[in-house]
């Protein structure tokens, strides 16, 4: 608000009142300078928003740290770029090397059955999860979720007849088909 004749006005009489309590108040009681202080504040942050210099520094540094606070940086999406180009390569070369048996370190690994995995975990494929759930590639959310809870209850190593490499398999098939979904 640049030049507001309303906030003008309201910090006149702000204004007013400051200077009526500060001379009564050296007149009479100086309490009264203790009650004209609020006032005076008030003032002046009226003052300083009528004219607009308020808005104009609240944009200066806005401007002067675009770096700090909320929202991209203005080099944030050359960056961004940047770190998936980066990204891709690395894919690019883990794939080679996959491709060519030599990377079975960190980056990726061989499963069961000879799949290839970005973090050398063995999980099942998408198909193998809803073959170990007992469940259709189509069967809805409830379907599976219910699979899953019965196929849990039947190998959970807590069971006298419980099996904890088949519970973590179930485990598995469960996060992939919901991570599929």
């Amino acid at each position: 608000m640049h030049r507001s004749r309303l906030l003008l006005g309201i910090a006149a009489i702000f204004a007013g009142i400051t200077v009526s309590m500060v001379s009564l108040g050296f007149a009479y009681n100086l309490v009264l300078v203790i009650f004209a202080v609020p006032f005076a504040i008030t003032t002046g942050i009226l003052w300083y928003h009528a004219t607009g210099r308020l808005a104009k520094k609240v944009e200066r540094e806005a401007y002067r740290e675009s770096s700090r606070g909320f929202g991209p940086s203005p080099g944030a999406a050359r960056e961004q770029a940047r770190r998936q180009a980066s990204e891709r390569g690395r894919w690019q070369a883990a794939g080679r090397q996959e491709a060519t048996g030599q990377g079975r370190g960190r980056t990726g690994g061989r499963a069961a059955g000879g799949r290839t995995t970005v973090n050398g975990s063995s999980g099942p494929s998408p198909t193998e999860a809803y073959r170990i759930l007992g469940v259709d590639a189509d069967a809805d959310e409830d379907a599976v979720r219910q699979a899953y809870r019965e196929k849990v209850k039947r190998v959970h190593p807590d069971r006298a007849d419980g099996n904890e490499e088949a519970f973590k398999r179930v485990n598995r098939a469960y996060e992939r088909v919901r991570n599929d979904r």
